[in-house]
């Protein structure tokens, strides 16, 4: 059943944190002769924020395709909320609560918001083809319900103003916040963000991180972001992962993993 968008969770994000929710087990991902994950392990604790860094190519979206079954590791095991998902389609991963962004922005350009928005709740649909078709009683008041919860996300994140126009037509900061709405209309326990700031400016970054922060705290909604903005990163993470070319070369506290001899060599650029 869906909820409305300004309910808390049930469970909020103290209350909820090791709890594990994605176990990913020594996956392994090829393409041909080149190894782009090589024997990953990698949790996610229920309502906790988790930032994926490295340097580009570290196979940082590789590692988020493979979680919401875009790509389909030869090797390993993925476990989300006590599910083995290896062959899962993604839909179906949609299904029971993983959706994502994605580093291009990813919408129908031609739709309006609230129409990009709507798209991605017609997973809640129950209605029939010909029920559609007819468009009236049970029909009718299904759509209603489900518009009404794309306008709660639209107002949360505050696009308000240009629900009505065409995604192509607006700046790029906005379609980021519309792609994150898309994302948020499927109710997720885990959201894969991919570089949800890259290319913003600051004010436009600090919206963004007020929202992540938002949906995590108030919904206690799981987050695995990738993301190159150190500052941001450390400000906001519970732990952090850094991959360097398909391993896995640390994990811990962002404080931790800052003063790591091997981040500071393979990411930061220092000795």
């Amino acid at each position: 059943m869906a909820l409305s968008w300004f309910l808390f969770g049930l469970l909020g994000r103290g209350m909820t944190v090791n709890q594990l929710q994605l176990d990913v087990k020594g996956i392994s991902l090829t393409f041909g002769q080149v190894t782009v994950l090589k024997d990953i392990d990698i949790h996610a604790d229920r309502g906790e924020i988790l930032a994926i860094i490295g340097p580009n190519g570290a196979g940082k979206t590789c590692l988020l395709n493979s979680i919401s079954g875009i790509y389909q590791p030869q090797k390993g095991e993925m476990i989300f909320e006590g599910r083995q998902i290896n062959t899962l389609p993604i839909h179906k991963r949609a299904e029971i609560g993983i959706a994502r962004t994605f580093q291009n922005i990813e919408l129908f350009t031609g739709l309006t918001v609230l129409d990009n928005i709507l798209a991605a709740r017609k997973l809640f649909f129950k209605s029939s083809f010909l029920a559609g078709a007819i468009y009236f009683g049970w029909t009718h008041r299904e759509e209603i319900k489900q518009r009404k919860i794309a306008e709660e996300i639209i107002d949360f994140l505050e696009i308000e103003p240009v629900r009505k126009k065409p995604v192509g037509s607006l700046p790029y900061g906005l379609r980021k916040r519309v792609e994150l709405g898309r994302a948020l209309a499927l109710e997720p326990n885990l959201l894969l963000l991919d570089e949800p700031m890259a290319g913003m400016n600051l004010e436009e970054k600090e919206d963004m991180v007020r929202f992540i922060l938002d949906i995590n705290e108030e919904r206690g909604t799981t987050i695995m972001l990738i993301e190159h903005d150190m500052d941001v990163v450390m400000d906001i993470s519970d732990r952090v992962v850094v991959l360097g070319y398909g391993n896995k070369i640390a994990e811990g506290i962002p404080s931790d993993v800052s003063a790591n001899p091997e981040v500071v060599k393979a990411y930061l650029g220092n000795e």
